[in-house]
């Protein structure tokens, strides 16, 4: 059951009673802020990346991951 307070709220933002808008300075700072950040990554970074999304499908599927791995070993065995 919810209760309604009579008590006013007592919360401010910061924006101080001004528009809540970004200004272009901030806006210039934020993207050279993130081309720096994408110039840094390079291909290791992507590759991390790729191999977190791969753990991250087989995670959620580790009886069919396991079964599927096993075929992929006993397959490769009977080859050679």
């Amino acid at each position: 059951m919810s209760k309604i307070s009579s008590m006013p709220s007592c919360w401010d933002t910061a924006s101080l009673g001004e528009p809540a808008d970004i200004s272009s300075q901030e806006r210039a700072v934020l993207s050279d802020h993130l081309n720096q950040c994408g110039a840094m990554r390079g291909p290791l970074q992507s590759l991390w990346a790729g191999a977190d999304e791969v753990q991250r499908l087989l995670a959620g599927r580790v009886v069919t991951s396991a079964l599927v791995v096993t075929v992929l070993v006993g397959g490769a065995w009977l080859l050679l």
